[in-house]
């Protein structure tokens, strides 16, 4: 070694120690802001918009306020109410005149006038039918546009809690460049007193270079998640959005039996298909009342030219015969008959599916719940603790800068997944 080396390395080494100090500082105070996550108050996401925090409560409503689905559900459904009047009201009442003239062909005069007025009379209770179909269809509108503002409400959730996620990833990730940054320096220090080798120096800046490829991954996961709330509360999809409330768990009593008689009782899609048998039900009655006849009242007045008022009356009673076409009303039985039965098939199709869809959610959320309480009760201190144990072993030098730099990676690691399962447990809970 040189003279001239030998003179600059206690300076070299001094700038090491202080530097190595100060990165065993950074990390403590960086280890000491892991802590696991506790139950949060809900007062927490209920902060408004106005205070720079976007709440989850402000998103729904716009969503449920503003969407265009909701918006075109609820016109299907006021209109198919406007339906049932329409198809419980009787036939229009005829009206007519007849001109009769003997003996001339002359257009201004006529012999008699024979004025008519007919309504039909429905007897067979068609109309009833018709209603009870027409109602059957608003209600199932009414519970399509409940199925829609529940399926938007959840991917609004979703979406939130991505967005999120994502800006705690991104702390995450701030925190970590910022740490690895010092490890760059000081290993670089290290190096040129000849303590460390350079492959810990390049494996230093190799792990620095990863995080910012995955800072410019958070920052698209934070865009898209912004884009779908922005679409979803049917604003432009570029305007800017304040950052969401912290992730904060949400402890759920679950009981199988509970959900499983709820569902079948409350999901819009069994209740949209027990209205479409019902409705498939005053098809078929109608189908079948088709054969009765509804009579027709009808009655006639006749005025004579140059008699002066009316001087006679008709009074009249008409039907139709639908057994001479006997094949158009039993096909239309036979149509009614089967779309029943195939109602019915979708019913039980619906059900056992809303059965399978419970069980499987109920073992996601309850997977997602576990890992979280296991990452934030064991898995977050115990690498804690092996940072700590690493640490201390390399301000003595009694370990390298591998087993260091490992242990970062861990706690990165688990931190991150600690808040992907607090994510996953949410959303699937929504």
């Amino acid at each position: 070694m040189n003279s001239r080396f030998r003179r600059g390395m206690p300076n070299l080494v001094m700038n090491w120690n202080t530097k190595k100090t100060l990165f065993c500082l950074g990390l403590s105070a960086s280890l000491a802001s892991v802590v696991p996550v506790q139950s949060a108050p809900r007062a927490a996401q209920n902060q408004d918009a106005t205070n720079g925090v976007l709440s989850l409560e402000s998103v729904i409503r716009e969503v449920q306020s503003h969407h265009p689905a909701l918006k075109s559900a609820r016109a299907n459904w006021e209109a198919l109410k406007a339906r049932v009047p329409q198809a419980r009201a009787w036939e229009d009442l005829r009206a007519g005149l007849d001109i009769e003239r003997a003996g001339t062909a002359r257009f201004d005069t006529f012999t008699d006038n024979e004025w008519m007025v007919a309504q039909t009379l429905p007897l067979s209770g068609k109309n009833r039918k018709r209603a009870a179909a027409a109602a059957a269809e608003a209600v199932a509108a009414f519970e399509e546009l409940r199925r829609r503002e529940l399926d938007l409400t959840a991917r609004a959730k979703a979406a939130y809690y991505r967005s999120a996620n994502a800006h705690l990833q991104l702390e995450i990730n701030s925190k970590n460049t910022d740490l690895l940054r010092q490890l760059v320096e000081i290993s670089r220090t290290k190096y040129e007193v000849g303590r460390q080798s350079q492959a810990d120096v390049l494996t230093a800046e190799t792990d620095l270079a990863k995080l910012t490829e995955a800072r410019f991954d958070l920052e698209r996961q934070i865009s898209e998640a912004q884009t779908q709330l922005n679409v979803l509360m049917n604003r432009p999809a570029q305007l800017p959005l304040e950052r969401p409330a912290g992730l904060a768990i949400e402890p759920a009593a679950l009981a199988g039996e509970t959900l499983q008689s709820s569902a079948q009782a409350r999901r819009p899609e069994l209740l949209v298909a027990r209205q479409k048998i019902i409705a498939a039900q005053a098809r078929l009655e109608l189908a079948k009342r088709s054969w009765i006849p509804d009579p027709e009242l009808r009655v006639e007045v006749r005025q004579f030219n140059g008699g002066g008022g009316f001087q006679e009356y008709d009074t009249g009673l008409f039907i139709n015969f639908p057994w001479f076409n006997r094949s158009k009303y039993k096909a239309a039985v036979e149509e009614a008959r089967h779309s029943l039965a195939s109602a019915r098939f979708d019913l039980e199709t619906i059900e056992r599916e809303t059965s399978g869809l419970i069980r499987d959610q109920l073992t996601k959320i309850t997977t997602f719940h576990h890992h979280y309480e296991l990452f934030r009760d064991r898995v977050v201190p115990l690498a804690q603790q092996a940072v700590r144990a690493n640490q201390a072993a390399y301000e003595t030098d009694k370990t390298g800068f591998l087993e260091l730099i490992m242990a970062r990676r861990m706690v990165q690691e688990v931190e991150s997944m600690l808040w992907s399962h607090l994510t996953d447990y949410l959303t699937a809970l929504a």
